[in-house]
Protein backbone atom coordinates (compact mmCIF):
# COMPACT_ATOMS: atom_id res chain seq x y z
CA UNK A 1 0.00 0.00 0.00
CA UNK A 2 1.45 3.30 -1.04
CA UNK A 3 2.16 6.31 1.41
CA UNK A 4 -0.55 9.28 0.51
CA UNK A 5 1.97 12.09 1.77
CA UNK A 6 0.42 15.16 3.57
CA UNK A 7 0.96 18.03 5.44
CA UNK A 8 -0.98 18.59 8.82
CA UNK A 9 -2.91 20.97 7.53
CA UNK A 10 -4.46 19.30 4.58
CA UNK A 11 -4.78 16.11 6.91
CA UNK A 12 -7.01 18.12 9.31
CA UNK A 13 -8.97 19.40 6.08
CA UNK A 14 -9.90 15.83 4.92
CA UNK A 15 -10.36 14.60 8.36
CA UNK A 16 -12.84 17.69 8.93
CA UNK A 17 -14.77 16.62 5.63
CA UNK A 18 -14.97 13.17 5.97
CA UNK A 19 -16.60 13.67 9.64
CA UNK A 20 -19.14 16.16 8.34
CA UNK A 21 -19.77 13.85 5.45
CA UNK A 22 -20.32 10.48 7.42
CA UNK A 23 -22.63 13.10 10.20
CA UNK A 24 -24.37 15.63 8.42
CA UNK A 25 -24.19 14.60 4.54
CA UNK A 26 -25.48 10.93 5.79
CA UNK A 27 -28.69 13.19 7.45
CA UNK A 28 -29.87 15.00 4.79
CA UNK A 29 -29.52 12.49 2.42
CA UNK A 30 -31.32 10.03 4.45
CA UNK A 31 -34.08 13.04 5.17
CA UNK A 32 -34.47 12.87 1.12
CA UNK A 33 -34.80 9.37 0.75
CA UNK A 34 -37.14 9.15 3.70
CA UNK A 35 -39.06 12.08 2.12
CA UNK A 36 -38.85 10.97 -1.46
CA UNK A 37 -40.82 7.60 -0.06
CA UNK A 38 -43.22 9.47 1.49
CA UNK A 39 -44.36 10.65 -2.00
CA UNK A 40 -45.67 7.04 -2.81
CA UNK A 41 -44.69 4.83 -6.21
CA UNK A 42 -40.63 4.46 -5.98
CA UNK A 43 -40.42 3.35 -9.69
CA UNK A 44 -41.41 6.42 -10.75
CA UNK A 45 -40.08 8.55 -8.21
CA UNK A 46 -37.49 10.81 -9.68
CA UNK A 47 -36.45 12.85 -6.57
CA UNK A 48 -36.03 9.22 -4.95
CA UNK A 49 -34.05 8.27 -7.47
CA UNK A 50 -31.85 11.14 -7.23
CA UNK A 51 -31.12 11.05 -3.45
CA UNK A 52 -30.46 6.86 -4.20
CA UNK A 53 -27.72 8.33 -6.14
CA UNK A 54 -26.35 11.16 -4.48
CA UNK A 55 -26.19 8.42 -1.35
CA UNK A 56 -24.28 6.36 -3.58
CA UNK A 57 -21.89 9.47 -4.69
CA UNK A 58 -21.59 10.37 -0.70
CA UNK A 59 -20.87 6.63 0.19
CA UNK A 60 -18.27 6.63 -2.60
CA UNK A 61 -16.85 9.79 -1.66
CA UNK A 62 -16.42 8.56 2.28
CA UNK A 63 -14.86 5.61 0.84
CA UNK A 64 -12.02 7.23 -0.92
CA UNK A 65 -11.67 9.96 2.11
CA UNK A 66 -11.19 7.28 4.65
CA UNK A 67 -8.70 4.82 2.49
CA UNK A 68 -6.88 7.91 1.85
CA UNK A 69 -6.56 9.33 5.56
CA UNK A 70 -6.05 5.59 6.36
CA UNK A 71 -2.85 5.36 4.28
CA UNK A 72 -1.72 9.05 4.56
CA UNK A 73 1.83 9.86 6.52
CA UNK A 74 2.01 13.23 7.85
CA UNK A 75 4.72 15.13 6.36
CA UNK A 76 7.08 16.63 8.79
CA UNK A 77 9.05 19.75 7.95
CA UNK A 78 12.60 18.91 7.79
CA UNK A 79 14.87 21.84 9.71
CA UNK A 80 17.99 22.22 8.45
CA UNK A 81 17.98 19.05 5.99
CA UNK A 82 20.71 19.60 3.67
CA UNK A 83 19.11 17.23 0.99
CA UNK A 84 16.05 17.58 -0.46
CA UNK A 85 12.91 15.87 0.84
CA UNK A 86 9.00 15.52 0.92
CA UNK A 87 8.28 19.32 2.93
CA UNK A 88 11.17 20.78 2.29
CA UNK A 89 11.23 24.28 0.27
CA UNK A 90 13.43 24.75 -2.11
CA UNK A 91 14.40 27.32 -4.09
CA UNK A 92 16.21 26.76 -7.58
CA UNK A 93 17.20 28.42 -10.43
CA UNK A 94 15.62 28.32 -13.96
CA UNK A 95 17.30 29.60 -16.65
CA UNK A 96 17.95 33.12 -15.07
CA UNK A 97 14.76 32.50 -12.93
CA UNK A 98 14.69 32.10 -9.15
CA UNK A 99 11.21 29.83 -8.55
CA UNK A 100 10.50 28.42 -4.90
CA UNK A 101 8.74 25.25 -4.87
CA UNK A 102 7.64 23.00 -1.96
CA UNK A 103 7.62 18.94 -2.40
CA UNK A 104 4.62 17.63 -1.22
CA UNK A 105 2.70 14.52 -1.58
CA UNK A 106 0.62 14.12 -5.12
CA UNK A 107 -3.05 14.64 -3.57
CA UNK A 108 -1.72 18.31 -2.30
CA UNK A 109 -0.30 19.41 -5.63
CA UNK A 110 -0.73 22.78 -6.85
CA UNK A 111 2.17 23.69 -9.46
CA UNK A 112 0.41 27.25 -9.23
CA UNK A 113 1.02 27.94 -6.02
CA UNK A 114 4.26 26.11 -5.93
CA UNK A 115 3.32 23.09 -4.31
CA UNK A 116 5.06 19.80 -6.13
CA UNK A 117 4.14 16.36 -6.07
CA UNK A 118 7.01 14.26 -4.91
CA UNK A 119 5.68 11.80 -7.81
CA UNK A 120 6.33 14.36 -10.61
CA UNK A 121 8.78 14.56 -12.84
CA UNK A 122 10.55 17.19 -11.57
CA UNK A 123 10.04 16.65 -7.90
CA UNK A 124 11.04 13.14 -8.05
CA UNK A 125 14.40 14.61 -9.50
CA UNK A 126 15.00 17.18 -6.81
CA UNK A 127 14.80 14.56 -4.33
CA UNK A 128 17.92 13.84 -2.69
CA UNK A 129 19.88 16.85 -3.93
CA UNK A 130 21.71 19.59 -2.67
CA UNK A 131 22.88 22.99 -2.21
CA UNK A 132 24.50 23.81 -5.60
CA UNK A 133 23.04 20.84 -7.52
CA UNK A 134 22.39 20.68 -11.10
CA UNK A 135 19.35 18.67 -12.28
CA UNK A 136 18.10 18.53 -15.72
CA UNK A 137 14.54 17.76 -16.89
CA UNK A 138 13.04 16.25 -20.41
CA UNK A 139 9.81 18.25 -21.15
CA UNK A 140 8.35 18.24 -24.68
CA UNK A 141 10.09 21.84 -25.10
CA UNK A 142 13.23 20.02 -24.49
CA UNK A 143 15.62 19.97 -21.47
CA UNK A 144 15.16 22.24 -18.43
CA UNK A 145 18.22 23.09 -16.31
CA UNK A 146 17.47 23.44 -11.99
CA UNK A 147 20.15 24.53 -9.93
CA UNK A 148 19.37 24.20 -6.64
CA UNK A 149 20.05 27.58 -4.60
CA UNK A 150 18.38 26.65 -1.38
CA UNK A 151 17.06 24.36 1.07
CA UNK A 152 14.85 24.84 3.76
Amino acid sequence: MDKAYLTQERYNELLAEFNDLKTKGRKEVAERLRHAKELGDLSENSEYQQAREDQMRLEQKLSQLEELLKKSAIIKKPNGSETVRIGSKVKVKKNKEVISYTIVGSNEASPAKGLISNESPLGRSLLGKKIGDTNYINTPKGEICYQILNIE
